[in-house]
């Protein structure tokens, strides 16, 4: 198992294209432990009461708040082409690089299907892929209106 990192030294936060991120400092290897998404520990029913983007699910009793500033792992932005996963040990969430990660990357992981369809789909992922991929749409829809009016 690679080494751990200390997510103070080792991690920044910094802007993003989709708001605020978590950026690597140095290079992170693929299984390397990243950082842990910490707060205070919620019943499911309470959690659901409360209106906040970073409450983390650990399953159908436990949810972890992670509103606070402290955690670090709460400016990791959704990707659907992530560099970087979750997992779980006991009741603590833990993130882990899934590709080799160079100094000055963003650090991102997929949010899972539920936080997607509720929270990201209506207004449309801003990770690179899929603004690649937007960009590539209207450069195509670009192409074929030119190449119309020369018709």
């Amino acid at each position: 198992m690679p080494a751990r990192l200390s997510p103070s030294r080792h991690l920044r936060i910094g802007r993003s294209k989709a708001g605020l991120g978590l950026f690597a400092r140095v290079p992170i290897k693929k299984g390397q432990f990243i950082v842990r998404y910490s707060g205070r520990k919620l019943r499911a029913e309470v959690a659901d009461e409360l209106d906040n983007r970073y409450m983390f699910e650990v399953n159908n009793r436990w949810t972890i708040d992670g509103s606070g500033r402290r955690n670090r792992a709460r400016y990791i932005n959704h990707s659907c082409r992530p560099n970087a996963e979750v997992y779980f040990v006991k009741h603590v969430i833990k993130i882990r690089a899934i590709k080799n990660i160079k100094p000055d990357d963003e650090i991102t992981y997929h949010y899972g299907r539920d936080y997607f369809d509720t929270f990201i789909k209506a207004v449309g992922c801003k990770c690179m892929a899929c603004r690649k991929k937007r960009a590539e749409i209207r450069s195509a829809r670009s192409r074929r209106r030119r190449k119309r009016g020369r018709a």
